[in-house]
This record gives structure tokens, C-alpha cells and sequence, in this order.
């Protein structure tokens, strides 16, 4: 009887330590829920908050310009007529020519990382990589006007001048005098500055694809372009799209480096090695400067435009994510 008493009071004991347990493991997993909770509902009250100030602070100048605002690209501060269409210009033209340089050349950097570079030079490159990711903007600025806008003007833009003048559309594209700054020099310059984010990510998503789906592409006789363009890139498709976004991303709305070697001129021009603008570039110079409700307005218009340039690629991109996921079947 004795034992019996004892036994059953051990496990009574057991049991209520168990039960202690199992509930403070509960009101960790609660405490863990909604601190995640409150951490993804702040992510929205953030955005809400941008998106609300941003919309109070251009309701002077959308109020004003109406739907001209969009489509004018007069910029006068002395007058009070203000138009987004040079900066909107200029930030989709710029962005356009970076990610046309740089997801080809990173791509193919991350396809070498992974496929062909051998082992005792991949350390060398990623660093490489990594420590351009890690420049500052203003350094790619600084470095952009007293060294790459200088050779560009001696070099590069007379080549494309000349090389192009008889070309009937090429020409007018590529026409004009060798500033050395501009929008193509700008959208080098984005370009560069992306190309470590774009490279980075595509050689991380690379490694993930299973080493036994290549070994037996390899088996059946294909090539190493073959594995790649068949097995690869279809594998990590999401991933890549994704790093191409990202780059987007910082190239919309990169500003300092951008300043630098863009010209800032209010215009819109059929060359592409004239000066221009974008909405970053046009806010870093004259917000400071701004005087008068409407010409702050206009600036805080200007950001709210950037935003939805952002959302709407964003948005673009999931689309595109989603018809090509509805096509492969999954």
C-alpha cells in the first residue's frame, strides 16, 4: 500500500510538471505569435503612413496641375508651373538601360560561378562582388563625373555618334554633342551599381538547384548551356526574377550617384547622351531650396509618382511570376 501511495504521488507529480511544461511552452508559442503579428501589422502601418503623407503632401500641387502635372515636363520655380514628365522620363529611360546591362553580364557572372569558374577563383570574384555591393552611392557619383563621364565624353559617346549617323532612328537616338554626363551615363553608372545585388542573388538561387538534376542532364549528353538554359534557369526562375527586381528597385530610386553624372536638366530629349533627370535627382537638389507650398507640393508629388512607378512594377513582376507558374503547371 505503501509503494502504491508512493508511486501514484510520483506520477501525479510527473503529470503536474508536464502540465506546467506543455503551458509554458503554450504562452511561448503565443507570445512568438504576437510578437510576429505585430512585427508583419507595423510593416503596414509604415506603409500606410508613407502612403498617407505622401498623398496629403501632393493634394497643393495634383489639385493645381491636375492630371498636366503627369504630362508636362515644364519644371519653372520662378513662375510656379511644375510638370513630372522629364523625371518620370528620365528614371524609367535610366533604369531601362541599367537592367539592360546588367542582368545579361550578371546572369552570365553567376552562371561562370556556378557552372565553369574553378574553385580557386570563385573566392576572389565573389569578394569582388560583394565589396561593390558595398560601395557608397556617392562614391559611384564621384567616381562616375571625374573618371567615367570624362572618358565617356572623349570615347565612348563620339564612337556612338559617329557609328550610328547614318542609321536614320539610331542617329537621332545617339545624336548631339559629347557632354560626357547624361542619361546614358547615368544608366552605366545604375548599371554597375546593381550588379552586384542582380549577380549575388541569381549565384545563390544557382546553388540551390539539386546537384542530381544536373548530373543527369549531364548524363544524357548535354552541354553545359544546355543544363543551364533547361535545368537552371527554369529551376530558379522565381529566384532570378526576383534578384532582376530588386536591382530595379535600386536603380528607380537610387539619387546621389545619379546627381552626379545625369546633368539635372528639366528636359526631355530624343538622345539619350543629353542631360536629364530623374524624381530621386530632382528631389535631392531642390527640395532644400523649395519655397512656397506648391513648389514643396510638387516635389512630394514627384516622390508619390516614384512610389507608384515602384508599386506598379512590383505588381508587374507577381503577375508575371503567377502566369509563368499557371503555364509550368504548378
Amino acid at each position: 500500500m505503501v509503494d502504491a501511495a508512493m508511486t501514484g504521488a510520483i506520477s501525479a507529480g510527473m503529470d503536474s510538471a508536464k502540465l506546467k511544461r506543455m503551458r509554458r511552452f503554450k504562452a511561448g508559442d503565443a507570445t512568438f505569435r504576437a510578437l510576429t503579428l505585430s512585427a508583419a501589422l507595423m510593416v503596414l502601418v509604415l506603409l500606410g503612413g508613407v502612403i498617407i503623407s505622401l498623398v496629403h503632401g501632393s493634394i497643393p500641387a495634383l489639385s493645381t496641375f491636375g492630371f498636366g502635372f503627369i504630362t508636362s515636363q515644364s519644371w519653372n520655380p520662378v513662375t510656379e508651373k511644375f510638370g513630372a514628365l522629364a523625371p518620370i522620363y528620365g528614371t524609367v529611360i535610366t533604369s531601362f538601360i541599367a537592367l539592360l546591362i546588367a542582368v545579361p553580364v550578371g546572369i552570365g557572372i553567376a552562371i561562370f560561378l556556378t557552372e565553369l569558374c574553378p574553385p580557386w577563383l570563385k573566392r576572389p570574384i565573389g569578394v569582388a562582388i560583394e565589396l561593390l555591393a558595398g560601395i557608397p552611392s556617392i562614391i559611384y557619383g564621384i567616381w562616375g563625373l571625374f573618371v567615367f563621364a570624362p572618358f565617356f565624353q572623349t570615347t565612348i559617346q563620339p564612337f556612338l555618334i559617329d557609328i550610328f549617323a547614318p542609321i536614320p532612328v539610331l542617329n537621332s537616338l545617339f545624336a548631339g554633342p559629347p557632354y560626357g554626363i547624361g542619361i546614358l551615363t547615368a544608366g552605366f553608372i545604375l548599371a554597375i551599381m546593381v550588379l552586384p545585388f542582380i549577380t549575388s542573388i541569381t549565384r545563390d538561387v544557382f546553388d540551390t538547384v539539386p546537384p542530381v538534376l544536373k548530373e543527369a542532364t549531364y548524363g544524357l549528353g548535354c552541354t553545359t548551356s544546355e543544363v543551364v538554359t533547361k535545368v537552371v534557369l527554369p529551376y530558379t526562375r522565381v529566384g532570378v526574377i526576383g534578384g532582376v527586381m530588386l536591382g530595379l528597385g535600386r536603380a528607380l530610386g537610387e539619387t546621389m550617384a545619379v546627381t552626379f553624372v545625369i546633368g539635372n536638366a528639366h528636359k526631355i530629349s530624343a538622345s539619350i547622351l543629353s542631360p536629364g533627370t530623374t524624381i530621386s535627382a530632382s528631389i535631392a537638389n531642390e527640395f532644400t531650396e523649395a519655397v512656397g507650398d506648391l513648389y514643396t507640393s510638387s516635389l512630394i508629388a514627384l516622390g508619390l509618382i516614384l512610389f507608384v512607378i515602384t508599386f506598379i512594377v512590383l505588381a508587374a513582376a507577381r503577375l508575371l511570376l503567377m502566369r509563368m507558374n499557371v503555364k509550368a503547371g504548378n
